[in-house]
């Protein structure tokens, strides 16, 4: 597997800089996630996994469970185009929903109604979606910095935009940065490359250099849109940057995020693996002076609407996390399933539980569909999720799904975790004893209950735990930076009169 070293990385004199055709020349038009396969194999990316460097990334068994995921947001859009499609007015024909800048708020509903069925046929993470928010949120952005400062941004998107709905490409947001010392400003840090600066100009573009981390499906892109993290003061100028980079750029290396039970794809079968198909990814990428050129430069030094960006970035993102439903589906239906092998699918108080996880999906998936109802027009002509409805389908995510999975796990029993492995079960000298021992009913086969104890444990222990657990907690701002929010628009002073109204309080005190 190891076939490139840091060594063979041109030096930054060795370089050539592509320019915006060169690199739009690297693409082909994909339209099944075979396409999309293919598309991602032989770019010479540079990528670390457990130390080192893999030859295709592609091939991995550890990595194609993350590729799968991304196939199938491919397929969903030949299999079920009134969900998974919509009609594009930039080429004039339709294009995937992930590539989509929502008209109206129809298109957000059915926005969410996609991410929530490719989380019932995935599983997992399907790892677009910060990609289409990125696209959303900068359909606005470029346009009010060019308002006020006549730039020519939002022309430049759009160019892009274009290019990138004729070519069906992925596009992965790179947002955070490691931030260092949170007690100090972007340009305050002892290590200026704790958040992504411009490092050196010229009249084709600008160089970057810093670090973009847990990147969902990072690797596994066509693009990276990478955007500031945070508000930006006057002295935090060079921080204040949003390009597009591609994947295959010189000067960027990517080093792959472990995740629980992962190496259990490298072994033989895939019942311990739980999810038989599917995974997600997260990828820290170091950016060592990558160029972008001019044209696919976004924003830059325009330090004051780095604040916007957030915002309304979170607003799409925060509604987008409705996808964690189609998870919760997954895991009602596994818990539901080990009960039928179990015989207690009759039992009041499994029936209870069941109810109670199908109660908080379904809270979850309301405030987001909600969001997408509320939405209201910008001036560039996006329509955005509601902020406070965004953020409370956001803030339900970061504890539902731990109570689903307690639930879960609580219906499935002890044996989900000390359960023998498929060598065992498949093993001459010990599978009869596994196979007649771990059975529950006499008319399920045994394999059966073990594939479903697996899948629960995937979900709320094993490796997609990453994607409904972790990820529903920290992804697109911890639980705090809801509350803020929510703060921010609830309006107390407001709902204070009403009280006072209706008790007959005259005083404004």
């Amino acid at each position: 597997m190891i076939s490139k070293t840091l060594i063979s990385e041109p030096t930054f004199e060795d370089r050539t800089e592509k320019t915006v055709d060169q690199q739009w020349a690297d693409f082909s038009p994909i339209v099944t996630g075979e396409d999309y396969l293919q598309s991602i194999r032989n770019r010479g990316t540079l990528l670390y996994l457990f130390g080192e460097a893999i030859d295709e990334p592609a091939d991995h068994p550890i990595i194609k469970p993350s590729i799968n995921a991304l196939k199938k947001t491919y397929d969903l859009a030949i299999e079920d185009p009134d969900l998974a499609t919509a009609y594009s007015p930039y080429i004039s024909a339709p294009v995937n929903r992930f590539l989509h800048i929502p008209k109206s708020s129809e298109d957000l509903v059915q926005k969410h109604k996609m991410q929530r069925r490719l989380g019932q046929l995935t599983g997992t993470c399907f790892q677009r979606c910060t990609g289409l928010d990125a696209l959303s949120v900068l359909h606005s952005v470029t346009f009010d910095v060019d308002k006020k400062y006549n730039t020519q941004y939002h022309k430049r998107y759009i160019e892009f935009l274009k290019k990138a709905q004729k070519n069906n490409v992925l596009i992965s947001a790179g947002m955070t940065d490691p931030k260092g010392d949170r007690s100090k400003r972007p340009h305050q840090q002892v290590d200026k490359d704790m958040y992504m600066r411009v490092v050196e100009r010229n009249d084709q573009g600008v160089y970057v250099t810093g670090v973009k981390a847990h990147m969902t499906g990072g690797w596994n892109q066509h693009w990276i849109c990478v955007m500031p993290t945070m508000n930006m003061l006057p002295e935090d100028k060079e921080y204040a940057i949003i390009g597009m980079i591609p994947v295959q750029a010189e000067g960027i290396t990517f080093i792959y995020g472990r995740q629980s039970c992962d190496m259990r794809a490298m072994g033989g079968g895939n019942i311990d693996q739980g999810n038989v198909h599917f995974g997600g990814q997260e990828v820290l990428v170091f950016f060592d002076r990558v160029f972008i050129p001019h044209e696919h430069v976004f924003l830059d030094g325009e330090y004051e609407f780095a604040q916007e960006l957030v915002t309304k970035f979170t607003a799409y993102h925060r509604a987008s996390y409705v996808c964690k439903t189609g998870l919760g589906d997954v895991i009602t239906g596994a818990a539901a399933s080990i009960a039928d092998y179990n015989g207690v699918e009759k039992v009041s108080h499994i029936k209870d539980k069941l109810v109670e996880m199908v109660h908080l999906n379904e809270t979850i998936y309301s405030s987001g569909i909600a969001s997408a109802h509320e939405a209201k027009e910008l001036e560039s002509g996006a329509y955005m999720n509601d902020i406070m409805l965004s953020n409370v389908c956001k803030h339900n995510v970061t504890r539902f799904p731990y109570e689903l999975s307690r639930i879960a796990q609580d219906i499935a029993g002890g044996i989900m975790v000390t359960m023998p492995s498929e060598a065992d079960y498949r093993s001459e000298e010990v599978g009869k004893i596994v196979d007649r021992f771990l059975r529950g009913r006499d008319d399920i086969p045994t394999e059966d209950r073990m594939r479903i104890l697996r899948l629960i444990e995937n979900m709320t222990l094993g490796r997609n735990a990453v994607g409904y657990l972790t990820e529903s907690m920290h992804g697109a701002g911890s639980p705090q930076a809801q509350r803020i929010q929510i703060f921010r628009g609830m309006n107390v002073e407001e709902k204070k009169q009403f009280a006072r109204d209706l008790a007959g309080i005259k005083s404004k005190k």
